[in-house]
């Protein structure tokens, strides 16, 4: 049975409205009464501040997150960049933070919800709303993704009714004696506010679950942090400009207070309501994404593996119950305001964790680390977002710096007698080491590829140009390896600035070391060479078979053969070693889907042959026939023909000859045309031209 994996069903308004809930809640709802207590006025700019650290801690999670979008996020970051052991600390602590920041949440419901009911028993009300999230999450993330974006449309419409109505109202003299409260208590309270943003990043976590997440974690986080620090800065302005500093301190109702001066009694009941639906927010993407530490941790067997089973909704059901049960012990047992701090202290350590995992990653030189974005002014940047966020941890005072260290010890201690002997990987740090005479780890790199496999092509791959522009042998008589080999070798040699002897060479190697995937009935050799411009690939189909040694890779010794009846030669530019492995990639992928191997097998000719290795949303054979849509196109030449945008007739079949296509060439009945495109053009094409 295949294991289940987590459905792709946020998209870039999910992402968006994750981070956001979970950015803006407590932070602006609850904290500002709390940071006045230490800042004054100028808690406006310890918002400022907080931001500073957590933008290149940001920067590096979304790199990591469009390079592995895996269940677990911090904690996969960790564990494959800096080991299990790091990556153990980092799960367990991020994990730990992520359910007292939702348990915060929800007690914080309390100081706004007794606007309405004064009186009314907090706890159970927030017991019964983990649960009621807990629930909905175990329903699907699309479900409680459409949930938390009717949630963020709400906040927002509110937190802008707010601002707007509070700035014609400032009292500027509300702003004098600024710095009064000294420079270190200024850092002190962005470190106690910097717990405000963290959420912008915990959406790496769902990264699995994310379309497109090279595209749309990027967009969705930046944007998310980016109206974050606005609201933020400009709610917190109003706040201060509109209450006496003696009403803003200690008060656990801010916004709902400064809402009164300016909107009177109905406007606090309002922005209670908006307070509400942003602890519920945060509450419901905390829960989501909480809920993911286990299940990663428990694939990689540092936690038992009754956490990994997904549900009948494809949703890891024990690992939701299990958070939501710790949820409801600390609303019980514990008030979690006081471990707000600590939270964003060990939050801190984390995000310094990732900026190193950043230069870890990168200076490992693993083809596969492949991430959709790159984040700017390495290594500067992610030093910076090291040194900046242990800074704030020791500015914060001892119990933080306590508390940190306790969870690192911990998790140290969990590693050691319940993980150690189950775990058999290390981490992208062994890659660096290998330069000192250490062992690397390659099961990384076997994963990174297979990371690869899943995420596809990337805008601007020219898989398809590859495959329509390959040469095809269709052999019907028997064939070695060897034979093959030397037919691709003596055609490539002519485009590439290697002789036909060193082409074999470079292939016989890397199949005898174990570099050749063999799947499926299908062999796909493969290498880099300098010199050249783009990809070229070699398909050869054997109707009778090749047999393939298999060779061991310790001992380089033949030890099995495989039968294979096709083998696909690919070849590609030095420069760009990971749009090689993404070509590598989809090749595999195709190859194991259920239709390849009948496709492949029963193909007429060489079209047939490449339109079989081609995916069937990216392309479209049409014949040209009298009493068809395509009939229009007979006689003439194909510049004047309307096609959908970013469309390419790529082959044209006449009789028994393959031709490519010009702009002037001239289409005649009969002939068959092979279109190519993104799926998008597909869908028109086919609206136009396809009975």
């Amino acid at each position: 049975m295949a294991k289940k994996k987590l459905k792709k069903e946020i998209g870039l308004l999910g992402v968006f409205s994750i981070a956001a809930g979970t950015t803006l809640s407590a932070g602006f709802f609850l904290l500002p009464g709390l940071a006045a207590q230490q800042a004054g006025p100028a808690l406006i700019l310890a918002y400022v501040l907080a931001a500073i650290p957590l933008i290149p801690a940001m920067l590096s999670v979304v790199e990591l997150a469009t390079a592995m979008p895996k269940a677990g996020g911090v904690y996969y970051f960790l564990d494959r960049s800096l080991g299990p052991l790091v990556g153990t600390i980092g799960g367990i602590g991020t994990w730990l933070a992520l359910i007292l920041k939702v348990a915060f949440a929800l007690i914080g419901m309390g100081a706004y919800i007794s606007l309405f009911i004064p009186g009314l028993a907090i706890v159970p009300i927030a017991v019964f709303l983990a649960v009621a999230l807990g629930l909905l999450n175990i329903f699907g993330a699309k479900k409680s993704g459409k949930f938390q974006i009717y949630l963020v449309v709400g906040l927002l419409s509110l937190l802008t009714y707010f601002i707007v109505g509070g700035i014609p109202e400032l009292n500027y003299t509300h702003f004098n004696n600024f710095f009064d409260a000294g420079f270190d208590s200024i850092i002190a309270t962005a470190g106690l506010v910097y717990i405000s943003y963290v959420g912008v990043t915990n959406v790496a976590s769902l990264a699995e679950e994310v379309h497109n997440p090279e595209k749309n974690l990027p967009i969705g986080v930046f944007l998310a942090l980016g109206l974050a620090i606005l609201i933020y800065i400009l709610g917190t302005a109003v706040m201060v400009g509109v209450l006496p500093m003696s009403e803003l301190k200690g008060t656990l109702t801010p916004v709902a207070s400064a809402a009164k001066v300016f909107f009177g009694d109905w406007g606090m009941y309002i922005l209670s309501i908006a307070a509400i639906l942003a602890f519920v927010s945060v509450a419901n993407a905390g829960t989501m994404s909480a809920s993911r530490y286990p299940l990663a941790m428990s694939r990689d067997h540092i936690m038992p593996s009754y956490f990994k089973k997904l549900g009948r909704f494809d949703t890891p059901v024990h690992s939701i119950i299990l958070t939501v049960s710790i949820i409801i012990l600390l609303l019980v047992f514990l008030n979690p305001t006081g471990i707000a701090k600590l939270a964003s202290a060990f939050q801190l350590l984390m995000f310094s964790f990732v900026c190193l995992a950043v230069i870890i990653m990168r200076e490992s030189k693993i083809d596969s680390y492949d991430p959709g974005y790159k984040s700017p002014f390495y290594p500067w940047l992610h030093i910076f977002g090291i040194i900046s966020s242990l800074y704030l941890i020791f500015e914060m005072g001892t119990l933080p710096i306590v508390f940190s260290s306790g969870l690192i010890i911990a998790g140290a201690l969990w590693y050691w007698f319940y993980a150690r002997g189950k775990v058999e990987r290390n981490g992208a740090i062994y890659h660096i080491f290998e330069r000192l005479g250490k062992q690397r780890f390659t099961g990384l790199d076997t994963e990174l590829r297979g990371i690869l496999k899943e995420k596809g092509l990337r805008k601007g791959d020219p898989f398809d140009k590859i495959v329509t522009e390959s040469k095809v042998f269709d052999i019907n008589e028997d064939i070695t390896f060897s034979d093959a080999v030397n037919l691709s070798a003596n055609l490539v040699s002519k485009s590439i600035p290697l002789s036909s002897e060193e082409i074999v060479k470079r292939i016989m190697e890397g199949t005898r070391v174990g570099a050749t995937p063999v799947m499926h009935g299908v062999a796909l050799p493969h290498f880099k060479c300098g010199g050249i411009e783009h990809s070229m690939l070699v398909l050869i189909r054997a109707k009778h078979g090749i047999n393939i040694p298999i060779f061991n890779s310790l001992t380089y010794k033949e030890e099995d053969v495989q039968r294979v009846t096709a083998v696909f030669f690919l070849i590609s530019p030095e420069k760009d070693p990971t749009q090689h492995l993404r070509i590598l990639a989809q090749i595999a992928g195709r190859v194991d889907d259920e239709s390849f191997t009948e496709e492949w097998e029963n193909a007429k000719d060489e079209q047939e042959l490449k339109e079989a290795l081609m995916h069937d949303d990216n392309f479209k054979a049409l014949y040209i026939l009298k009493g068809r849509k395509t009939e229009l196109f007979i006689n003439k030449e194909l510049k004047n023909i309307k096609f959908p945008n970013r469309c390419l007739v790529a082959l044209l079949q006449r009789g028994g000859e393959i031709i490519v296509p010009k702009g002037n060439t001239q289409i005649l009945e009969g002939d068959r045309i092979t279109v190519i495109g993104d799926p998008k053009s597909m869908k028109e094409l086919n609206k136009l031209y396809v009975e």
